[in-house]
């Protein structure tokens, strides 16, 4: 009984001793994950942020492609950091990073379509068709740019309600967009019912063109006849204005056309 005893004790010690051993080992591992999650976290965060700040100085560089490259650094530095983290427990990174390999591509055999989005994004944030600001026109959706995701693309109609749309939709049609460009034409067409009021049709459009300082002197306001008909002809006057106020001055020409010919005692309707 005496021997059994004395076999108890000296095993319970050496198991105790084993146990503050690995206690002690493992303390400094975990202290030392710890440093590294905050020293990682806070490196990520600045990191991002010179990047953000120093893109956003390059002129003409689009600051929503200056964001996603801050977020690629920011979440690079992070998965580095836990890979780092998962080492000081002895783990295996490399067995790691395959693992994540193998869940990486069932993940993106699953979620085909979501990665034709972030396909789309990307595509959209390099070649930028479109910006934050601009009215564009798909086939199938338009609306003011809010936002440029990843995944979609926040837009803002013209009465005023939000839409969300998957960025693949804009990246496989046809994208308009009204804000690119500088200065804008407008071809407003009538419909004049006599013949004998065209060529004065014709010059009071034009003085209506050129009277209008929104109205760019060049290219030149030009008036012509469109198409000729069984009661009268088509005229059309060609303009050009710049982007930012083409539909005050469009909406204007018009109004203002159709007042003048019912003053001047003249028949027409749009084209």
């Amino acid at each position: 009984m005496d021997q059994q005893a004395t076999d108890f004790v000296v095993a319970t010690r050496a198991a105790l001793a084993q146990l503050s051993a690995l206690a002690v080992q493992y303390s400094f591992s975990v202290v030392g994950a710890l440093l590294l999650l905050i020293v990682g976290w806070l490196a990520a965060g600045i990191f991002s942020r010179w990047a953000h700040e120093g893109l956003g100085r390059i002129r003409g560089f689009d600051a929503t492609l200056a964001q996603f490259f801050a977020n690629i650094i920011r979440y690079a530095i992070l998965i580095i950091v836990v890979v780092m983290v998962l080492g000081q427990f002895g783990v295996q990174t490399a067995s790691i990073l395959a693992a994540l390999g193998a869940v990486g591509l069932a993940i993106g055999l699953a979620l085909q379509g979501t990665l034709q989005n972030i396909a789309a994004g990307i595509m959209l944030l390099v070649l930028r068709p479109l910006r934050v600001g601009e009215y564009i026109e798909t086939p199938s959706v338009s609306g003011t740019v809010q936002d440029i995701g990843l995944f979609a693309t926040e837009l803002k109609t013209y009465d005023g309600l939000y839409r969300l749309t998957p960025n693949s939709l804009l990246w496989n049609v046809p994208v308009t967009n009204h804000s690119r460009l500088p200065t804008r034409m407008h071809d407003l067409k009538l419909h004049v019912a006599d013949q004998d009021a065209i060529e004065r049709s014709m010059q009071m459009l034009l003085d209506m063109a050129t009277s209008d300082e929104r109205v760019l002197k060049q290219p030149a306001p030009v008036a012509f006849v469109t198409d000729l008909t069984d009661g009268g002809a088509v005229i059309s006057l060609r303009y050009w204005a710049n982007t930012g106020v083409w539909w005050a001055v469009s909406r204007d020409m018009t109004k203002r056309a159709k007042e003048a010919f019912h003053t001047a005692g003249i028949t027409v309707r749009t084209a």
